[in-house]
């Protein structure tokens, strides 16, 4: 199985890019967002890559990081994600916006994604979250985690919604705040400092 590929990009194309390694070109579909990445045409590179063997084709899969490589992995876990769609949600979604979208729950932001319905936004957010902290999301608090343990967490969350702010930016931005005061900041302070840094 071939896991990484290291050498020239030969050409990019819609979906796919040409890595000329040695003399040979392989053929690595990629997300919109490592297509963006790679350089130009002529110079190194090297991108992770996952490899789909089926009884009528070899597909490589090429990524600009491991954790998107990861990710694309765990929502083809998902039913009804196949890589078709896993590479569209990974074109508009870093590993790290998924891993919030996750954890807040947030299914019009994985239904943004070509492909992705109602139904299979809420299948993919319901099924992945409690995988986000093997990943991305070491500073979101996943849903359901934040109301059984602190209720300063969840009420600073909600009172940050409530004014207008996004969920899931609001949800980072709220662990981050408490963990940089040790994990013990009061609620005031936990919507004061983050409603200052939501509205930098």
């Amino acid at each position: 199985m071939i896991g990484r590929l290291k050498g020239l990009v030969e050409a990019v194309g819609d979906g796919s890019a040409l890595i000329d390694v040695g003399g040979v070109c392989y053929e690595v579909f990629c997300s919109t967002r490592t297509l963006q990445a790679l350089p130009p045409i002529g110079e190194a590179t090297a991108v992770e890559v996952e490899t789909h063997v089926r009884e009528d084709h070899i597909h490589l899969y090429g990524f600009a990081s491991v954790s998107e490589k990861d990710w694309f992995a765990r929502l083809q876990s998902v039913q009804g994600v196949g890589a078709k769609v896993a590479l569209a949600i990974l074109s508009i979604l870093s590993p790290s916006e998924i891993s919030q979208a996750v954890a807040a729950q947030d299914k019009a932001m994985v239904g943004r994604a070509s492909g992705v319905g109602p139904k299979l936004a809420a299948r993919i957010v319901n099924e992945l979250k409690d995988k986000v902290p093997a990943f991305e999301g070491a500073d979101v608090i996943p849903v359901g985690r934040a109301a059984a343990g602190d209720g300063r967490l969840t009420d600073a969350v909600s009172a940050l919604v409530n004014l207008g702010f996004r969920q899931s930016d609001v949800m980072s931005v709220v662990a981050r705040v408490n963990q940089s005061g040790g994990g013990e900041v009061p609620v005031e302070d936990l919507i004061r400092d983050g409603l200052r840094e939501l509205s930098a």
